[in-house]
């Protein structure tokens, strides 16, 4: 069989060498080289070395390992089999050229093969199976054990790049996997739910089937392996324990062990935190978790601490859940009562009957509430003065109520208690004084000095408050008590409750005052009747009687009052087009004295208004005008006739009603303008307004009037309800200033409508792109332009007058000429003559 097989390679060898060389993969001369190859893939052609003369052969040495070789002839570097990476991942060979004797020519050079790896190898774990142990509440998260494989391909490469999953879990009570598994590093731990509900009293084992993937998970052609994972749940170590109670004011030496929890893990660090942020914490923990109370501890200070035992790791992690450890400090009887307030003092009127209430006698006690640590009990020690006997007062030992065990009291004899009062808790005792005063009964009624106290006269203006008369009532009770204050009150003849009656607190006195503003006209005489009462009530038998009653009476004199308005202000509203003399409104006011009243108007500056004198009636004098004043308010004057001193004002407020009377009109910061020249879509803001009251809906419309020249060179498009845009429709506009009418229309009941002729500025404009103005120079020196025609112009009058004298001058010369010629002339004739 293997001549077989040689056979059919040197078959192959011959086929290639008898092809062209250009017919294998790559091909070049004898050097150094390294080659990257796919494990695998079986017989295949690696690289041919072509040769120089004299080499007329190849051979090849070192790492073939019956795999590589070299056709001697061809040079042909081949595989006659597959290439195994996790065998040998790296063949180094020498490769040298020969002559037709077998000596050297070139070489040995290095050629390495380098194979490259494939995934050919699926994932092992490192156990058929796994078991573990995991505690009742444990902290999610937390591994407890872990799983581990390995992949014989590359590591460097996804091939050997491993993740885990829980394939399948048993059993699975509660619908999500109690069990978790890091994908990396195959940590198992407990899931939120398991470490909520993994009880070794419902389930103590469970199996789960793991899986491990190689290429990393993300391909559906990687290879997956599973195991096996047997998970035992024990109970959980760390369980906090029950209540402390640690009695207070303990003489033990402290620290004192109280109790001690245990971790589910070996080699945990134990600590305790507050649940509550306190000055001081009396608590410790040791290593082993013995938590330690570090000092006696005072209840009355504080009954209850609450606090958390934690675990951690050596790097500070926590390791189990925190547990609530709660200590309550037990009460010992170290408080005494304590008297509340330090003197009680309790009033009981002389008649009080026997077997009475009088008071009671409170005491606290700062240990335990209802414990017998806070138990109280009273006890009467001494009454002082002992008359008329000296058990005259009783207590109830467990309640502290104080009371008359018979009718006793007098005040002639004793006006004044004072008791000491024994309180105890079984261990400490006190001494609480009480005091009681023996008040007088109400057995006595006010008496007024005067039964009628004559007439009074008022003016009718008096201010509320004046007092118009003083009274007087005496009471024979016990000065300062209830039973001889003295209140009083009007009894008849104030309907109105016009007057009020206060008394002096230290003589009784009273004060009649008026509490409201008297009228002459509604009631011209009071006559009143006033009684005196106390604010304790009598005693049974005795009756108030008209020695506690007196009268007197009101004369309230008339005062001459200004008239009155039936209302505080006026108010109107009408549209502003209303026509002159319209009926706007009708005021009306009284005179007390029933004298005749005039009315008038004061601050109708805008003469709008006028008014009837004698009905009130106030109409329109002149045209209304919204946009000029839209309230308008003026003062009504009401007088008397018969003295005009006696007026009053009130203010008539007029609101106007907008109508549309006013045309809309441009509202424009600066003229528009475009810069010359122009390129086509410029457009400028025109904005309207109206000077009539603007609404939500308000709104106007823009339009070009004009030849249809007019509307070729400009449009009007609308942006919104006030403005729109104005653009030329072409860019062939000369440099100057355009009119161009517009007109704008409201949406007014009726419209209007207004026609606007707009300048258009066509202009070059700045770097600031706003139409260029040329300044005027500094001291008004001439621009270049400028100067050159003035000196042209002066340049022209000297030559004007350089002219003008040169004709006058040639003038001259001639007229000289010609008077020379006629005096020669004349010589000439006189000679002649002569």
């Amino acid at each position: 069989m293997f001549k077989l097989w040689g056979l059919q390679f040197l078959l192959v060898v011959h086929s290639a060498m008898c092809q062209n060389f250009e017919d294998l993969h790559v091909s070049g001369p004898l050097k150094d080289m390294n080659f990257s190859i796919p494990e695998g893939g079986g017989v295949r052609f690696v690289y041919q070395f072509t040769s120089e003369p004299p080499a007329v052969s190849f051979r090849a040495t070192g790492e073939k390992d019956g795999i590589i070789d070299i056709v001697p002839k061809t040079g042909i570097l081949y595989l006659n089999g597959s290439l195994d990476r996790e065998t040998k991942a790296v063949h180094r060979l020498q490769v040298e050229s020969l002559d037709e004797k077998g000596n050297i020519v070139k070489g040995p050079y290095a050629v390495t093969i380098y194979v490259e790896d494939i995934n050919d190898n699926p994932p092992e774990f490192d156990q058929l199976k796994y078991t573990g142990v995991v505690r009742q509440n444990s902290r999610p998260g937390k591994p407890f054990m872990s799983v581990h494989a390995t992949d014989r391909d590359d590591p460097t490469t996804p091939h050997a790049q491993l993740t885990y999953s829980i394939l399948h879990h048993f059993p699975n009570p509660y619908g999500e996997m109690l069990f978790q598994i890091d994908n990396v590093t195959g940590a198992i731990s407990p899931s939120k739910k398991g470490s909520h509900y993994l009880d070794p009293q419902k389930q103590d084992t469970f199996t789960l089937v793991v899986t491990v993937k190689d290429m990393a998970g993300m391909t559906m052609n990687a290879f997956t392996s599973s195991t096996d994972v047997i998970i035992t749940v024990k109970e959980s170590l760390w369980k906090a324990p029950p209540v402390i109670r640690i009695q207070e004011n303990s003489t033990q030496v402290h620290p004192v062990n109280i109790t001690q929890v245990h971790s589910n893990e070996p080699d945990v660090i134990y600590d305790l935190f507050e649940k509550e942020k306190l000055p001081r914490l009396p608590f410790s923990i040791d290593q082993n978790g013995v938590i330690y109370v570090t000092e006696p501890l005072d209840r009355e200070e504080k009954d209850t601490y609450s606090f958390f035992a934690v675990t951690k790791d050596n790097h500070g992690e926590l390791v189990d859940k925190p547990l609530h450890i709660q200590v309550i400090v037990e009460d010992i009887n170290d408080n005494p009562p304590v008297c509340q307030p330090d003197l009680t003092v309790i009033e009981v009127q002389e008649n009080e009957g026997g077997g009475s209430n009088i008071g009671s006698l409170v005491a606290t006690d700062m240990d335990e509430k209802d414990t017998l640590n806070s138990r109280l009990r009273f006890k009467i020690e001494s009454q002082v003065p002992a008359v008329p006997t000296s058990n005259l007062f009783f207590i109830q030992q467990d309640t502290g109520v104080l009371q008359l065990p018979s009718h006793s009291l007098n005040k002639r004899i004793a006006a004044n208690y004072s008791l000491k009062v024994l309180v105890t808790d079984g261990v400490f005792q006190t001494i609480c004084d009480v005091q009681i005063h023996v008040i007088d009964i109400n057995d006595q009624i006010p008496i007024f000095e005067k039964s009628d106290y004559g007439r009074v006269t008022v003016a009718e203006n008096v201010p509320a408050g004046t007092v118009i008369l003083e009274i007087q009532a005496t009471d024979g009770d016990e000065p300062a008590t209830g039973s001889s204050y003295v209140i009083y009150q009007v009894k008849e003849g104030d309907p109105n409750n016009s007057f009020i009656i206060e008394t002096d607190p230290e003589t009784n006195r009273g004060f009649v005052k008026i509490s409201k503003t008297l009228d002459f006209e509604a009631t011209p005489v009071y006559n009143l009747v006033i009684n005196a009462t106390n604010p304790e009530p009598l005693v049974p038998g005795v009756q108030y009687n008209s020695s506690s009653l007196t009268l007197f009476k009101v004369f309230v004199t008339n005062v001459d009052d200004p008239p009155v308005f039936h209302k505080p202000v006026y108010k109107a509203e009408v549209s502003e087009d209303i026509p002159v003399n319209t009926l706007v409104m009708m005021v009306e006011a009284y005179d007390p004295e029933g004298d005749t009243v005039r009315y008038s108007l004061e601050g109708d500056v805008r003469k709008w208004l006028k008014i009837d004198s004698t009905t009130g009636q106030i109409y329109t004098a002149s045209t209304l005008d919204r946009e000029q004043q839209e309230v308008y308010t003026v003062e009504v004057v009401a007088s008397e006739q018969n003295n005009a001193a006696q007026k009053s004002k009130i203010s008539f407020v007029l609101h106007l009603n907008d109508v549309n009377d006013n045309p809309p009109r441009l509202v424009m910061e600066y003229p528009p303008f475009f810069c010359h020249p122009l390129v086509g879509g410029e457009k400028t803001f025109i904005q309207a307004t109206d000077d009539d009251e603007q609404w939500y809906y308000s709104s106007f419309t823009f339009s070009l009037v004009g030849d249809a020249n007019m509307k070729n060179n400009w449009e009007i498009s609308k942006v919104n309800a006030t403005h729109a845009y104005l653009s030329p429709k072409h860019p062939n506009f000369e440099e100057k200033v355009y009119n161009v009418p517009v007109i704008i229309n409201d949406n007014g009941r009726p419209p209007l409508e207004r026609k606007v002729n707009l300048e258009v500025n066509v202009c070059k404009c700045s770097s600031e792109n706003s139409c260029f103005i040329e300044v005027e120079r500094e001291h008004s020196w001439p621009s270049t332009g400028q100067a050159i025609g003035i000196l042209i112009g002066v340049l022209l009058i000297i030559g004007v007058l350089i002219g003008g004298v040169f004709f006058h001058m040639k003038h001259k010369q001639k007229n000289e000429k010609k008077s020379n010629q006629k005096d020669v002339r004349d010589n000439s004739e006189l000679k002649t003559l002569t």
